[in-house]
């Protein structure tokens, strides 16, 4: 029996890999096990939207995302507790969540793991009852977010730019926390709340993290000196990270933030407004997912 997918693709995602999906569909897609049709977003938080419509409707066995992290996000957010599996098509930036599950970055190889229809359970995570596939962060990653949304190009340049300009003011922040019912006060430049290990870009922020160990690895990153970056910035692509002099890592089941006083969090590489006070909790083998 053929298997029914719907594909949502964001048109402005990330650098443009997208385009041409229809014609890609087309020509390298298991007609004889799949049967497809396409959506465009029109509108931010679009995917949520025909994500959950398309799980009421009770058609389609799984619903594939064309696009970036944000992309990604939006389409979990609206089909999650449902058993409709997920796919991937990583057409965005930074692309973490494919890169954690090694889903092929070009479109037609990514195209070739849909067709096997093979599914896996992960975890999501949950902060304030927004839904996280990837990673979550606040403090200076926060605010990165922020500018994110705020700028008219994405790309690593984009994100490069911002670190390199709100660098050498951005202030440490006093953080409390009760991480599984510990309290821990700490200052940092940013704690990072992964179920991924990926921030993208193949940067490992959480090396420990797995998606299907019902855990939240949390991770807080002091400020790091400039003198110390050279050392410290290769750890991230060596898959490291936690053994920087820098970091303090942990993992939990639960976690409740007293005071984000900037009150931004970044949702899968989105700036989202959330409150002072957030709660974190894995959400165990919530989401199915197509997988190589």
């Amino acid at each position: 029996m053929k298997r029914n997918l719907l594909f949502i693709v964001n048109p402005i995602s990330g650098i443009g890999k997208q385009k041409k999906i229809e014609e890609i569909l087309q020509k390298y897609i298991d007609h004889t096990l799949i049967n497809y049709t396409v959506k465009y977003t029109e509108y931010i938080h679009h995917g949520k939207d025909i994500a959950k419509e398309a799980v009421e409707q009770g058609y389609y066995d799984a619903i594939v995302a064309v696009g970036g992290d944000g992309s990604v996000n939006d389409v979990v957010s609206g089909m999650i507790g449902s058993h409709v599996a997920l796919g991937i098509i990583p057409c965005g930036s930074g692309n973490g969540l494919a890169r954690n599950l090694k889903i092929p970055l070009t479109p037609i190889h990514a195209i070739e793991v849909l067709n096997h229809l093979k599914v896996a359970e992960i975890d999501t995570i949950v902060v304030n009852n927004r839904v996280v596939a990837s990673i979550a962060g606040i403090g200076f990653d926060a605010l990165v977010a922020k500018r994110m949304k705020e700028a008219k190009v994405r790309g690593l340049q984009a994100y490069a730019k911002i670190i390199i300009n709100d660098y050498p003011t951005y202030k440490e922040h006093l953080f409390r926390m009760n991480i599984d019912g510990r309290e821990v006060e700490r200052k940092a430049w940013f704690v990072s709340f992964a179920n991924s290990n990926q921030f993208g870009y193949n940067t490992t922020i959480a090396p420990l993290a797995k998606l299907d160990d019902g855990l939240i690895d949390v991770c807080i990153v002091d400020r790091i000196p400039l003198l110390h970056l050279p050392l410290t910035a290769p750890l991230l692509y060596l898959n490291h990270f936690e053994l920087s002099q820098h970091v303090e890592y942990y993992k939990a089941r639960e976690v409740t933030v007293y005071n984000n006083d900037e009150e931004w969090v970044n949702i899968d590489g989105e700036g989202e407004k959330l409150g002072k006070e957030l709660h974190f909790i894995n959400t165990r083998k919530s989401l199915k997912v197509l997988v190589p």
